[in-house]
């Protein structure tokens, strides 16, 4: 009985202790049952959205299956031909199963937006462009590189009609995308005045009494031409380029009679010429002048200094719109201070200014000119004044009288010119101190020279210029 009972116990040990072996190879035994069929798998299928395409076994399947319906959509034609829809951007797997449920093939379905009609619609609008376009995922991916920023805008707008929000832009803008502006003030004055006054007087006793007649107008002349015309002297004070004086005695009494005639001409030119380089779509300001103080008070009464601007100002954002055509968007103005128009305020002496200015939008292509801006004035003023009824007295009337015309007229021009530039070399460009250098104090206490000589550039615009001379071009070249 114990000999038995040991044995029994010793099966019983034996068997427990070999129970996790032979878990173990029940466990790789189900493991190489299973096994992942990859035999058969054909290349990618591309399938636009929202289109379908037929595609063609050489084996006859009995079953179907995607893996995503929400991305494609499948059905059987027959037992060689599938209908394949594509539904949502993105990528699944179809699988192809023979009558004994063996695999067939299992055929990757990439669905992706349609750009072959976005290719087609792009050769139509944007011609010549070198625009290479790309679907990755659910989107739209254009490359490449095009004559303008303005292009580029067209194609990213097309592809979003395409792919909304789905479009990625790799594209850059070749070209020329700098554009130096030319801006050109030309303003004539002409002014023409006259005038012609006269003055009388009488003074001395007619019958025993004394007599004293002042007449005439003579507003031109501050120092009262009549009193100093019995004297026999032309007036000290006088604004008249000419005055004529007679004076003669009739008895007892004395008179004097003065003539005061002017006649001005004058012809006034200005001309300026800024010149600015910028950027396609980026702003350049320029100002060669000044800034003028203006006192200006506040509410708490003290007083404060504002600088106002003068001179030759030219603001302008250039855009290349398609290939050489340009818009600009500018403003230019010309000033100067104007004492003439100033006023005096609480003992500040404040300056008027001139100001010719404008500001317009305009396009145009390489190397052309715009006149973007005229102004024809003309001044015309008539003045006569008079002594009452003495001045309407036939042939002596004149001597009480005065008259006199002003007239101004001025012709103001404004002519820009647009080019598109391109960096160039230092030593190809030219400025107008390259031929002078100040003199050595031989040459200007003993010789009387204001400049020591030149330095003559031999090569490129540099040696252009060197060899004109004052009366030539200065300053920089533009081929």
């Amino acid at each position: 009985m114990k000999i038995d009972r040991f044995l029994k116990a010793a099966l019983l040990g034996l068997a427990v202790s070999a129970s996790p072996v032979a878990m173990m190879f029940a466990t790789d035994a189900a493991a190489n049952n299973l096994r992942v069929v990859k035999q058969g798998t054909s290349r990618t299928l591309d399938v636009p959205m929202n289109r379908a395409v037929v595609v063609e076994s050489d084996v006859p399947f009995a079953e179907l299956s995607i893996a995503n319906p929400g991305i494609a959509d499948i059905s059987s034609l027959s037992d060689r031909t599938i209908y394949v829809l594509g539904k949502a951007p993105g990528l699944t797997t179809l699988t192809l199963l023979d009558a004994a449920g063996k695999l067939i093939t299992n055929v990757d379905v990439r669905v992706a937006a349609d750009v072959s009609e976005f290719k087609e619609r792009l050769r139509q609008i944007l011609p010549g462009e070198k625009i290479e376009v790309r679907t990755a995922n659910d989107g739209i991916v254009l490359s490449g590189i095009v004559s303008s920023s303005s292009r580029l805008q067209r194609a990213l707008d097309l592809a979003e009609r395409y792919a909304p929000d789905r479009v990625s832009n790799l594209m850059s803008v070749g070209g020329i995308q700098q554009v130096m502006l030319k801006v050109r003030f030309a303003e004539m004055q002409r002014s023409v005045s006259k005038s012609l006054s006269s003055s009388l007087a009488l003074n001395g006793s007619v019958l025993g009494n004394s007599v004293g007649v002042n007449g005439g107008s003579g507003t031109l002349n501050s120092s009262g031409g009549v009193g100093t015309a019995l004297g026999g002297n032309v007036p000290s004070v006088n604004e008249n380029a000419g005055a004529l004086l007679f004076g003669f005695s009739a008895g007892n009494t004395q008179v004097g009679l003065l003539l005061e005639a002017l006649e001005t001409k004058g012809v006034v030119r200005t001309l300026a010429e800024p010149n600015l380089v910028a950027l396609s779509g980026q702003e350049a300001k320029f100002l060669a002048g000044g800034e003028y103080p203006v006192p200006v008070s506040q509410d708490n009464g003290a007083i404060t200094v504002e600088f106002k601007p003068f001179g030759i100002e030219l603001n302008f954002i250039p855009r290349v719109v398609d290939k050489d055509l340009i818009n600009l968007e500018l403003e230019a103005a010309v000033s100067a201070i104007d004492p003439t128009n100033g006023f005096s305020v609480n003992g500040f002496e404040i300056d008027a200014f001139s100001r010719r200015e404008t500001s317009t939008t305009v396009e145009m292509r390489d190397g052309e000119s715009f006149a973007i801006a005229g102004l024809l004035q003309d001044d015309f003023t008539d003045d006569n004044s008079q002594l009452p009824w003495l001045g309407d007295v036939p042939v002596l009337g004149a001597l009480f009288r005065s008259a006199s015309y002003q007239r101004q007229q001025t012709e103001l021009v404004i002519i820009i010119t647009a080019h598109l530039v391109s960096p160039t070399r230092g030593e190809a460009l030219s400025l107008p101190t390259d031929r002078i250098k100040p003199p050595t104090e031989k040459d200007l206490f003993l010789y009387g020279r204001t400049a020591a000589g030149t330095r003559t550039p031999k090569k490129g615009a540099a040696g252009e210029v060197a060899k004109q001379d004052f009366s030539g071009s200065y300053g920089y070249v533009l081929d």
